[in-house]
């Protein structure tokens, strides 16, 4: 987009999320306002994935990593390119979790749906805390050997988390807390 172009801020865009570097690949799409400030965003992005938000995070266009700060006031549609729109999404700088965001095809809601909404995904996001891409690999890997000396404390840790299993009513009902705080009516400030 141009500084020339705008765009209602009522406009909805599919968002792509996807975690890089996952075999199969874990994603999930997502629709959400435009007028969502990045902040609002990494909420999404921590229900469509079922993180728990303990860690910092960041999102980085083609030309600037943006801060916190700036993403608590910075609305998506002002990072809007025609056709698609690409960000980087970094959860937990420890574990570094990045996320590509691919975001297309502003236009007006569906009368009657309220925003973000879950559209589709495949693939269990890792658990939080596991090592990052190496580490959630490597504690599959465990997992899958009983003769692995540290085989019953990885189960242990791991609880019932299964990576073939993925919760997308989990994801629905997260989102739709999401929609409901956004769509209740906004109480009078009294004195």
């Amino acid at each position: 987009m141009t500084a020339d172009d705008t765009l209602s801020p009522d406009l909805i865009a599919t968002v792509r999320i996807d975690l890089l570097d996952t075999d199969p690949p874990i994603w999930r799409e997502v629709e959400v306002p435009i007028a969502m400030t990045l902040k609002q965003v990494h909420g999404v992005i921590q229900a469509a994935m079922e993180w728990q938000d303990a860690h910092l995070w960041s999102f980085a266009s083609r030309r600037e990593e943006i801060s916190q700060s700036r993403a608590a006031k910075l609305p998506l549609q002002d990072l809007l390119r025609p056709r698609k729109t690409r960000l980087l999404y970094t959860y937990d700088f420890g574990d570094c979790w990045e996320h590509q965001l691919t975001v297309t095809r502003p236009r007006p809601p569906e009368i009657g749906v309220v925003y973000p909404r879950y559209v589709a995904g495949e693939g269990a996001a890792p658990p939080e805390d596991c090592g990052g891409i190496p580490g959630f690999y490597a504690q599959l890997d465990i997992l899958a050997d009983p003769n692995h000396p540290d085989h019953n404390e990885v189960k242990e840790w791991l609880g019932d988390y299964d990576p073939g299993v993925f919760d997308e009513q989990s994801v629905r009902q997260r989102l739709a807390r999401i929609a409901a705080r956004r769509s209740a009516p906004k109480k009078a400030k009294t004195r």
